[in-house]
């Protein structure tokens, strides 16, 4: 019998087996989105940021080396307590539950790399936003970098194995009730795993509902980590900026 867990987006990425699968993403990648954001936006020197779900905070770590007084948190005690090993006087990481205001204000808050859409209560992605208006001063700017759910659903790979470390993970990919799901399943020393991710599959329509709500403005959105013009159809990125 596989082990399934429930509550997926604390009991996956509390496992080692989360980290191991996405050993290989991009930080030259993530360290050019950074760069390009933070010019942008124009903060200012030595600026305050709120990295919301920032994992074991790779984000927040190069943020923190180019100036920036950066506050990481998430749900994770796991990666938390692993970030915390990168702490100094201009960065900390805390156990913080994003739907609920941080007791601070910032030049930007940032939520990156689809960490959003989570929550089985569709409240709490109205919740999250309105947290984000909360937590930013009076010239800050919120951005959420989520998936392009069009482009996504367009390029499905329905299943497919990836192997890391010597472990195969089965990954099968859907549609389900408006949620982009998948499923992974892996076997480590005879024992059966299987984790769910489920992702809601907002549109930019629906954030644009969601800031109208939340009574913030949407001021620009990009497609890609270059900053490049959003397209619905070919873009992989939703960078949406707003205050």
């Amino acid at each position: 019998m596989a082990k399934a867990q429930k509550q997926w987006y604390v009991s996956w990425f509390d496992t080692p087996y989360y980290h191991i699968l996405y050993k290989d993403r991009d930080h030259q990648e993530a360290e050019m989105f950074m760069d390009n954001l933070t010019n942008y936006l124009n903060l200012p020197e030595g600026g305050k940021l709120l990295d919301l779900a920032c994992g074991k905070g790779r984000h927040s770590i190069y943020l923190n080396s180019l100036g920036y007084n950066v506050t990481g948190v998430d749900l994770s005690e796991n990666s938390i307590a692993k970030a915390k090993k990168f702490e100094n006087d201009k960065l900390r990481f805390e156990v913080h539950d994003m739907t609920i205001p941080y007791p601070d204000t910032f030049d930007a808050v940032f939520n990156l790399f689809t960490s959003f859409g989570y929550f089985e209560d569709d409240s709490c992605n109205l919740k999250t936003i309105k947290a984000i208006k909360s937590e930013l001063n009076a010239n800050g700017f919120g951005v959420i970098d989520f998936m392009n759910v069009d482009y996504v659903l367009q390029n499905l790979v329905e299943e497919d194995i990836k192997t890391v470390d010597g472990i195969n993970f089965h990954q099968k990919r859907n549609l389900v009730n408006g949620h982009i799901i998948k499923t992974i399943t892996f076997k480590v020393d005879d024992e059966n795993y299987q984790f769910e991710e489920r992702v809601k599959a907002l549109t930019l329509k629906d954030f644009e509902h969601l800031f109208e709500q939340a009574g913030v403005y949407l001021l620009d959105v990009f497609g890609d980590y270059k900053l490049g013009k959003y397209n619905h159809d070919t873009s992989e990125r939703m960078i949406m900026i707003f205050k």
